[in-house]
């Protein structure tokens, strides 16, 4: 993803200090049931759409927002599917994040698939049984628990002194 420019300008005066982030996950399903990846360009694997909200934007926006400026396709955000604390990364140039994700479930209203900025390489719509190999766990996660009928998912908090 893009660094925004908010985090550009905190990063002149934080420097490569960890920063805690929001993030958001959209997993886009069709009328069919398939559901919409890209690869990505700095990784060259397929994924789901993601993004870091800019400051004030509510979480279905920036769902909205990136699904449209990486892949063309216009979708709503139907619902929280899951909310996961995930572990701090170090970016090659050192600069370090810790992001709160926020994954949405989506549906597809609009748009044409295709490549729609240079964060993508190609873009796709896939049968949840026939998912590419590498795939990471972390978009299968979230596919999952966008396909369920389940309650929003969230990682289990450690008891205190247990």
């Amino acid at each position: 993803m893009a660094t925004p420019d908010f985090i550009r300008e905190l990063r002149a005066t934080a420097g490569q200090q960890l920063l805690f982030l929001p993030g958001v996950s959209a997993v886009v399903v069709d009328g069919g049931g398939r559901v919409l990846l890209h690869r990505r360009a700095d990784t060259g694997r397929w994924s789901i759409i993601g993004g870091i909200p800019e400051p004030g934007e509510q979480p279905a926006r920036t769902a909205v927002r990136e699904v449209y400026e990486e892949t063309g396709v216009v979708c709503t955000a139907e619902r929280v599917v899951g909310v996961e604390g995930l572990d701090p990364i170090q970016y090659p140039n050192g600069d370090k994040c810790q992001f709160m994700d926020i994954a949405l479930r989506c549906r597809a209203t609009g748009g044409e698939a295709r490549v729609n900025d240079d964060e993508g390489l190609e873009v796709g719509w896939f049968e949840p049984d026939g998912l590419p190999a590498d795939l990471e766990d972390f978009a299968r996660h979230r596919i999952r628990l966008a396909l369920s009928d389940g309650p929003t998912w969230f990682a289990e908090a450690a008891v205190p002194g247990a």
